[in-house]
């Protein structure tokens, strides 16, 4: 990763994937100019999708979430850089990376430290033609094979120590080639030990059942036992 510091700002970034000055690859205006917007997606705010000249790519802007979030918005406690939550989100994707986890590919972040406070930015690669398992799962049921990778994609991660602390049927991506790919590495990190990946399993298995009340997805709970085989890489 390369870095640009300046005044009370730090941007770092790939430039494998980012052609553009990256002092502006942040403001959407800039990227309106180019005529890059491809689309957006609401969620705590908006998250705006970029064509680029080596990836497509998401732009989002850190929002608080609840109660909290309504009286402030997007400004968070300055400890240290690396400590920051785009700068931590960037990492933990470039780790997952290397180690053979399906993530996007980590492309920029940007810090600005106001005081004792700070915002941030990240953008990193839009996974092509992907939808989540909630969009999927409404319309069809999936093969035993694909809940078996799923579940070899998560212990991937686990290997590597990463606790997905929203591992839910949203954050996991399949693209039309029925590949498997996970999102939303925001307020995750790395843990030592075993004891808390029973947990993190357990929270995307609450996520199925929950899905199948609201939404009626069509997931049973054989499909949970082939994800949780690909899991234990079990045939």
């Amino acid at each position: 990763m390369q870095k640009i510091s300046h005044d009370q700002q730090i941007i770092w970034f790939d430039e494998r994937y980012l052609n553009v000055d990256p002092r502006c690859c942040f403001d959407v205006e800039f990227w309106q100019q180019q005529g890059a917007i491809i689309g957006s997606a609401q969620g705590r705010g908006t998250t705006w999708f970029l064509a680029g000249d080596t990836i497509d790519m998401a732009l989002r802007h850190y929002r608080r979430g609840g109660l909290f979030g309504k009286i402030i918005s997007d400004s968070y406690w300055f400890t240290r850089w690396n400590k920051t939550r785009s700068y931590a989100e960037l990492m933990l994707l470039k780790v997952l990376r290397d180690g053979g986890v399906n993530v996007p590919r980590p492309v920029a972040a940007r810090v600005e430290k106001k005081g004792c406070i700070y915002q941030a930015d990240i953008l990193v690669e839009k996974i092509a033609n992907s939808r989540d398992l909630v969009a999927v799962l409404i319309e069809a049921s999936l093969p035993k094979s694909v809940w078996y990778q799923i579940g070899q994609m998560i212990r991937k991660m686990h290997e590597l120590q990463v606790c997905h602390t929203d591992l839910n049927a949203h954050n996991i991506l399949l693209d039309t080639n029925h590949q498997v790919w996970l999102i939303d590495f925001d307020k995750c990190y790395q843990q030592q030990g075993d004891h808390w990946k029973k947990d993190n399993l357990a929270r995307l298995e609450r996520s199925f059942i929950k899905e199948v009340k609201k939404r009626n997805i069509q997931w049973q709970m054989q499909d949970w036992q082939a994800l949780l085989d690909g899991y234990n890489q079990q045939e």
